[in-house]
């Protein structure tokens, strides 16, 4: 089994930042890929930025390009997202997740297994 926990979650202003990590415990050895995702009431969720274990390769969604950015420590499990220019409409609860094994688009939800309990980011106009 996986443990993810994340973190950095909270209140900002139109403008500012926050950085979201996220940490793995457990089997991580069969790590393949982490990412972010987010989910606003009543909507569905979705993807925010994912990152391939090895080879560092990373997806953005067009929403967030040029303002998010994702990034890994391999020794710590760990993966980040540096989130710049908010604005209100990134407001959600943002999840991490943990994918063992992907096929194509390996950046979507369907492929990850294990997932935190979700952190919220709170951007006020």
């Amino acid at each position: 089994q996986v443990q993810v926990v994340e973190s950095g979650g909270g209140l900002v202003q139109a403008g500012g930042s926050l950085r979201l990590s996220c940490a793995a415990s457990g089997r991580t050895y069969s790590t393949r890929a982490m990412g972010w995702f987010r989910q606003e009431p009543g909507k569905e969720r979705e993807v925010v930025a994912a990152i391939r274990w090895s080879g560092g390769s990373t997806y953005h969604a067009d929403s967030v390009k040029g303002r998010f950015t994702i990034s890994r420590d391999i020794a710590k499990n760990t993966v980040y997202l540096q989130m710049n220019s908010l604005k209100p409409e990134d407001t959600a609860v943002y999840y991490c997740a943990v994918s063992r094994g992907y096929g194509s688009a390996w950046y979507e939800g369907r492929w990850y297994e294990y997932w935190g309990q979700g952190t919220q980011v709170t951007v006020s106009s």
